[in-house]
């Protein structure tokens, strides 16, 4: 049985990332393969999937990019078969796609119906059909660990505030998302504990990517911690939560945020 440091090691274990050559899932594919895992980047997009899979093959981390749709179930089940035939398990799997339409981040009252459904259905529901297929397999296998990514507007409302003068917002249908996948990750938790199966989730605050400078300086005035997030502040809980040494943990959420939800 492991023990102290070595608990955190992830040497031999078989991990998923979905949405692996986004900003977050980058840093999480990186993390997770860092400490040991052979690491799958799924991803929609073939030319960023390879580019991002090369990039850490360079640097002599074991990852593998495959092409995954999450919003399609035969895309998913086709992937889990596949790892399932070349290693025989699937011990970690992470949640990061982030599939919106092209209209995603208009103001809430020039939202179309059809924009809302879609963006509902390719997310929340793409995590849905995810979480069902690998959360089965790794049922029958008896272990396992799932990692969705959510967001600290799924906890509390925006602070519309930090976004005037400039072009950004908080899409409407982010909020209700966020806040599903946080408590379908609780409901999948008691639903597979008895099987070993853990379930838990991550709730970022903003990670800093250039954003306009008025934004970032508001942003970091309401954070107890005064910056924004690192894309390395995420993978550091993903990879916790993935690792032997939270094998007493599921359906938590844990917050990463620099304090912004406790005031």
């Amino acid at each position: 049985m492991k023990s102290g440091i070595s608990r955190f090691s992830l040497e031999g274990k078989k991990a998923v990332v979905t949405g692996g050559a986004g900003l977050i899932g980058k840093e999480l594919v990186k993390g997770l393969a860092e400490l040991g895992a052979t690491t799958i980047l799924a991803e929609i997009d073939q030319d960023r999937g390879r580019t991002a899979a090369g990039a850490l093959k360079a640097g002599n981390l074991d990852v593998i990019y495959r092409r995954l749709d999450v919003a399609k179930k035969k895309s998913v089940s086709n992937l889990i078969d596949s790892i399932d035939k070349k290693y025989g398990r699937i011990d970690i799997w992470v949640n990061a796609a982030y599939p919106k339409t092209r209209d995603w981040g208009v103001k809430f009252n020039d939202v179309r119906n059809a924009s809302w459904r879609k963006n509902i259905d390719m997310h929340l529901s793409g995590y849905f059909i995810c979480c069902k297929e690998i959360a089965e397999y790794m049922r029958k296998q008896r272990s396992g660990s799932i990692i969705n990514i959510a967001s600290t507007y799924g906890i509390v409302g925006p602070e519309f505030s930090i976004y005037e003068n400039t072009k950004m917002t908080m899409p409407a249908a982010y909020s209700a998302i966020k806040g599903g996948i946080i408590n379908f990750t609780r409901f999948l938790a008691s639903y597979y504990g008895k099987y070993n199966v853990r379930v838990n989730c991550v709730s970022p605050g903003g990670v800093y990517e250039r954003q306009p400078k008025v934004f970032v300086r508001k942003y970091v005035a309401k954070t107890p911690l005064k910056r924004m997030a690192k894309t390395t502040d995420i993978s550091a809980g993903v990879v916790y939560l993935a690792s032997d040494a939270a094998e007493y943990v599921t359906g938590h959420n844990l917050v990463i945020d620099g304090g912004w939800t406790i005031i």
